[in-house]
């Protein structure tokens, strides 16, 4: 009898998802989240180039770029963890039909990373030379990696206003229209970087110097360009100064900052702990630090589609909260977890059947260092496939309800007390070979597929936001 009460139950189950999840409701997924997937490869992409442009100089220049692209991607993340606020409550009040809050928690959302922003090149460039020191001791790659975050640091004034806007953008279900300028910035990078590195056109080759200056100048261009074009469409999302001062309630702001302080928190320490992995990977040799510099673009890449996924089901998600249909979200939640593993499975087969041509492309690679990076090619793919239940639920399904507080606890709790420390203890205690070393940093991912299922059963997240 209760094996029978058992099958019962699932197939309710099965068939409460299939009824829920039929009909429009994976091609607004997937609407929304290939548009957001370009842009992440797109985005990736810029960082690729980077890295094959400076290994055609040496492998220096590639440790340098690499670990000055990861401090760069550490406070990337702190912006977008800001304006995650602003997409969790844009995406539920545009569920609700609420428009003019719409324009203001987008509104709020720039000027809250403004301040970021501004932080941001305050630290980097008086202390460039510290931030460079924390993953690598090489002097070259020090003084090398330290000019090109005092140039680049002032593009996050750009990023601040893209971010804010992309993140709206996909709320109200036109991710495309950021994707557009985010692949007119990156053509621009790409372009202004190959003329500035190697002194094309009549220009002087200022190698690592030319990257960082390429970069800034076409972040300004993106960001002035998506502001313009805004404008001229009399877009919902093209604030006035007036939604930002009206916006600026003490009610308002305690909200705001209540939703994206603990997500930016999360961010910060998610992020910092990549640049933590950094760190500890420069124990094991520059070998190890150069491969993983390679691996980190081509590893942005493979997880475009699921970033993408996440990111898309946040907003379907949050407009479902937003409308109140709790009922129906939880089992359409289920169906974005069962998408997201297929998916990430199948681009991790895909991408290591590619691995051998993709690597062809970084010829500066050599002896060691090749070899060692074809085996961190395999182990990501690996990887990858572990993080794809975590990443839907946290960066989408969870943080969509308002859950931000177990998102960051947990990933705190994963990554600084059991991922970092078992992969520190690894390279400097046990002296593991760099591949272990690379592969213990996917450890915090099992964790994560216990308590991400747990809460998720828990409906605890289902929470209607606006209304709060």
């Amino acid at each position: 009898m209760t094996n029978c009460s058992n099958v019962g139950g699932r197939l309710t189950v099965l068939s409460q998802i299939y009824q829920h999840s039929k009909g429009d409701f994976l091609r607004k997924l997937f609407t929304i989240a290939l548009p957001i997937t370009l842009q992440s490869i797109l985005f990736a992409s810029k960082g690729l180039v980077d890295v094959m442009m400076m290994g055609q100089l040496s492998e220096t220049d590639i440790a340098a770029i690499g670990v000055s692209s990861r401090a760069l991607f550490v406070v990337t993340i702190l912006i977008g963890g800001v304006t995650t606020g602003g997409a969790l409550l844009t995406a539920q009040y545009w569920g609700a039909g609420n428009k003019k809050g719409v324009r203001e928690s987008v509104a709020l959302a720039w000027a809250t990373a403004l301040v970021a922003a501004l932080l941001i090149i305050t630290t980097f460039t008086l202390f460039p030379e510290y931030i460079m020191m924390l993953a690598s001791d090489s002097k070259q790659v020090i003084a090398q990696g330290s000019d090109y975050l005092m140039i680049t640091s002032f593009s996050m004034l750009s990023l601040a206003y893209i971010s804010s806007v992309a993140a709206g953008l996909r709320s109200v279900h036109e991710p495309m229209v950021s994707t557009v300028f985010s692949a007119l910035g990156i053509v621009l990078n790409v372009l202004f970087n190959w003329i500035l590195i190697f002194g094309h056109w009549g220009f002087p080759a200022l190698g690592i110097q030319g990257a960082a200056i390429g970069t800034l100048t076409a972040s300004i261009i993106e960001a002035l360009a998506l502001c313009i074009y805004l404008r001229f469409k009399a877009h919902l999302l093209s604030f006035k100064m007036s939604d930002v001062v009206s916006v600026m309630t003490k009610d308002r702001v305690r909200h705001f900052l209540s939703l994206s302080m603990p997500t930016t928190f999360n961010f910060l320490a998610w992020a910092g702990g990549l640049f933590a992995y950094t760190a500890i990977m420069g124990q094991t040799g520059e070998a190890g630090l150069v491969a993983l510099s390679v691996m980190t673009p081509i590893e942005s890449i493979s997880l475009s589609l699921l970033v993408g996924i996440a990111n898309a089901s946040g907003v379907l998600v949050g407009n479902q909260l937003g409308a109140k249909r709790f009922d129906a979200v939880y089992y359409q939640a289920i169906t974005l977890v069962v998408v997201a593993i297929v998916v990430t499975m199948t681009t991790s087969i895909v991408l290591y059947t590619f691995s051998v041509p993709i690597l062809n492309l970084f010829t500066a690679l050599e002896g060691e260092t090749r070899a060692l990076t074809e085996t961190f090619f395999g182990i990501l793919c690996v990887g990858n496939m572990l993080r794809s239940l975590p990443t839907v639920l946290v960066v989408g399904v969870l943080r969509a309800g308002g859950d931000v507080k177990f998102c960051l606890y947990q990933d705190m709790f994963t990554q600084w007390f059991f991922g970092i420390p078992l992969a520190a203890i690894g390279a400097i205690w046990l002296g593991f070979p760099p591949q272990w070393v690379f592969a213990m940093f996917f450890l915090e991912a099992v964790f994560k597929w216990g308590s991400c299922t747990y809460r998720l059963r828990s409906r605890k997240w289902m929470k209607n936001l606006i209304d709060a």
